[in-house]
């Protein structure tokens, strides 16, 4: 291996691990726990060394946010493929959304809530996001008839986002998230 190879290799390896201890740290504690001082000591790196990799704490947070893309994505794809019918697939996708935001809330906070420099609703989106956003539309095509698919695509979303931070706020009750869960589904699967 030659030596620029094996450079951008331990490069790479940095990076990530730069990404995966800012990702554990927020999942632990929260983003407001996660700095460059404490991500510094937590993978044995200099502070300069980070800023060689990432301009701050919010290119930190955008590298963690494009991580969860992809493992939301991932569990979309999954959702929608393991279902029995398109209507089970919305049941079955909008139930994964939901349960990626509950299990992970900092990375979805990353994604959605805080401010981070990543572009939605352009062509220079994360192939992830595209790829998430890719399968939601995916899954309601089935009942989008004539309508414009992406305006369906992003109310259903918007429905998703919309039941998950309101719940989480604590300005719906939990107790009734599944009713209001089947709603939702119901609306966009008819």
């Amino acid at each position: 291996m030659s030596t620029q190879a094996r450079r951008e290799r331990e490069r790479a390896d940095r990076e990530r691990a730069i990404v995966a201890a800012a990702r554990d740290l927020a999942l632990a504690e929260g983003w407001d726990a996660v700095t460059t001082r404490r991500l510094a000591a937590e993978i044995e790196y200099s502070q300069p060394v980070l800023y060689s990799h990432f301009k701050g704490k919010d290119a930190i947070m955008a590298a963690v946010a494009v991580e969860g893309f992809a493992d939301l994505a991932t569990a979309l794809v999954s959702a929608r493929a393991s279902a029995a019918d398109p209507r089970q697939a919305v049941a079955d996708v909008a139930a994964a959304y939901v349960g990626f935001a509950q299990q992970r809330p900092a990375i979805y906070d990353a994604m959605f809530t805080l401010a981070v420099d990543l572009p939605f609703a352009s062509q220079d989106v994360p192939t992830d996001l595209a790829r998430g956003f890719a399968e939601l539309a995916a899954t309601v095509r089935p009942f989008a008839g004539d309508s414009d698919l992406e305006a369906i695509t992003e109310t259903f979303w918007a429905g998703l986002h919309g039941l998950v931070t309101l719940m989480r706020s604590g300005r719906l009750r939990r107790a009734d998230h599944d009713r209001r869960l089947a709603v939702l589904v119901d609306r966009f699967s008819r």
